[in-house]
Parts: structure tokens; C-alpha cells; sequence
């Protein structure tokens, strides 16, 4: 009977074990979710600002040509 109890003891253990485990990686698991989510929304803001940037850039040259051929 004591070995038995031992054995419950031990897997007892074990489990609550692998339960702080588990809770532990779903924690984690969320907080990776929630930080690639922010990283998703600064990446869609910078692709915004870089195409801003880019058309700014397009419209400069091209009012630098059209200057350049007016002289």
C-alpha cells in the first residue's frame, strides 16, 4: 500500500508539473502572438511611410525633368 501511495505521489508531481509547463508555454505562446502582432502593424505603418516616401521621391524627379527641359 505505501509503494502504491509513493507511485500516486511521484505522478502526482509529475503532473502538476507538466500543468506549470503548460501554462507557462500558453503564456508565452500569447505573448508571441500579441508581440508578432504589433510587429504585423509596425510593418504595414512602415510599408505606408516607405511608399509615401517613394512617390514623394518619383514626384521630385519627375518636376526635376520637366524643368530640366524647359531649359
Amino acid at each position: 500500500m505505501r509503494a502504491e501511495h509513493t507511485h500516486l505521489s511521484i505522478l502526482e508531481g509529475r503532473i502538476e508539473t507538466l500543468l506549470e509547463y503548460c501554462q507557462r508555454l500558453s503564456e508565452e505562446n500569447r505573448q508571441l502572438r500579441l508581440h508578432n502582432q504589433e510587429l504585423l502593424t509596425e510593418r504595414v505603418g512602415l510599408i505606408e511611410k516607405n511608399t509615401l516616401a517613394r512617390n514623394r521621391i518619383e514626384a521630385m524627379i519627375a518636376r526635376l525633368k520637366t524643368m530640366e527641359s524647359a531649359s
